[in-house]
Order: structure tokens, then C-alpha cells, then sequence
């Protein structure tokens, strides 16, 4: 099939045309109008440092539903007693930039480039980003961050200085979108660290059936904090 060349308007063509590898479209902007026009429809935003915007739909597509959520019981007790704080929304451009520096493969780069960390930190202050920290004291030691359409959360990155943090990040924002009515979170690509938590594969006509079932506005369910603990 073909990548298709993106033009001014907001506008996707069909994800089931993706490539095999869930390669969809080419160029485009970053704009919020685009970026929230794109993960409605499950497509996301995935290219290096020089190369054109790449827009992709993955199939299979990882998912994880908050109530399938599996913690091990080490993880539990270490949850239960865990010196680490954990609040959201209160150091979004922290959590982005963290998340950007994570050591990669030799000559593999980085995807989350400058242009979009300043794409993402404007869905941030226009609520549409959020993210979870964890906290050593003051020290920002974990955390993840996604974007929030609807009843959907769609997981971006995360990132962990200290064994578990990025794990009890992932804890707490379940936690958080369990109690606001949440229905589903977008894990993107399959990993068996996701996997052991719950997340499982599911086809990406199931995953566009769901979409259409929990988004039904831009306005995203529940009340997220914002610059203060959870």
C-alpha cells in the first residue's frame, strides 16, 4: 500500500491502510489540531531528529485496561511501603525531557526530538497532556506521561532513574484513571515489561471500534490536577 503525502488539512486517511509495519503517513505539522486529530483515530507521531514526520498504526495494538492491571505481590508490598511520592501533572516538562534523554541504541537516536517535545508541552497547557512523577525527596527519579481523549489514555514514554519507579508511576496513573471512569490505555508497541503488567494485543479493528465506543469529544473524562500533588 501507499505512505500517504499529508496535506494542510487535519485529515488521516483510513488507519487500516497502513503499512505492515503501521507506517501511514508522511509530513504535516505537529500542531494540537493535527495531534489530537491523529490519536482519535489511534494514529501517532514516531520519527527521528532530521527525517520528515512520520505518522504510524500499529497491528496488532498493545492495551491495558485499568481493571486488568497485574502487580506482583513483591511489587505490591513495595508499593504498600515505598519511601517514593508520587504526584501528577506537576513536572510535565521534567517528566518529557527525562523521558527524551533515556539512553538508546548506538546510532539509534531519540524520537522524541525537540519539535515534539514543544508540540507536547503545548497539549500540556492546554490540557490535553498530562503526567505522573515519582519523587525521592525532591528529586524527580520516575515517571511517564500520554495524552487523555475521552474515556482513552494513550501512553507516550516513561522513564526510570531507580528501580520501580516508572512502574509505580504506572501504579498510580491506573489508580487515577480507575476512580475518574477511565476506560482504556493505548500502550502503543508491545514490550514484555507491559505485558507482564496486564497489557495484551488486540487487533487494530477492535482497537478502532473501542476508540469510537470512548471518545466521543476532545474533552477527556475526570478532573486532573494541575501543578500540585495528586
Amino acid at each position: 500500500m501507499p505512505v500517504f503525502q499529508l496535506i494542510k488539512e487535519n485529515v488521516f486517511p483510513p488507519p487500516d491502510l497502513a503499512e505492515p509495519n503501521g507506517l501511514l503517513a508522511v509530513g504535516g505539522d505537529l500542531s494540537v489540531t493535527r495531534l489530537i486529530a491523529a490519536y482519535r483515530n489511534g494514529i501517532f507521531p514516531w520519527f527521528s531528529k532530521g527525517d520528515p514526520i512520520l505518522w504510524w498504526f500499529t497491528s496488532p495494538r498493545l492495551i491495558l485496561v485499568p481493571a486488568e492491571l497485574k502487580i506482583s505481590k513483591r511489587l505490591h508490598r513495595y508499593w504498600k511501603n515505598t519511601p517514593m511520592t508520587l504526584t501528577i501533572n506537576k513536572a510535565f516538562d521534567e517528566v518529557i525531557e527525562a523521558c527524551a534523554a533515556i539512553p538508546r541504541r548506538e546510532n539509534e537516536g531519540t524520537w522524541i526530538t525537540g519539535e515534539m517535545i514543544t508540540a507536547y508541552k503545548e497539549l500540556y497547557r492546554r490540557r490535553v497532556a498530562h503526567s505522573v512523577e515519582c519523587w525521592q525527596g525532591t528529586e524527580l527519579v520516575g515517571g511517564l506521561y500520554g495524552i487523555a481523549l475521552g474515556r482513552v489514555f494513550f501512553g507516550e514514554s516513561m522513564f526510570s532513574a531507580q528501580p520501580n519507579c516508572s512502574k509505580l508511576a504506572l501504579i498510580h496513573l491506573v489508580n487515577f484513571l480507575k476512580s475518574q471512569g477511565y476506560q482504556l490505555i493505548d500502550c502503543q508497541m508491545t514490550t514484555d515489561h507491559l505485558l507482564s503488567l496486564g497489557a495484551r494485543e488486540i487487533s487494530g479493528g477492535e482497537f478502532q471500534r473501542l476508540l469510537k465506543i470512548y471518545i466521543t469529544s476532545e474533552h477527556h473524562t475526570g478532573a486532573w490536577p494541575y501543578e500540585k500533588n495528586c
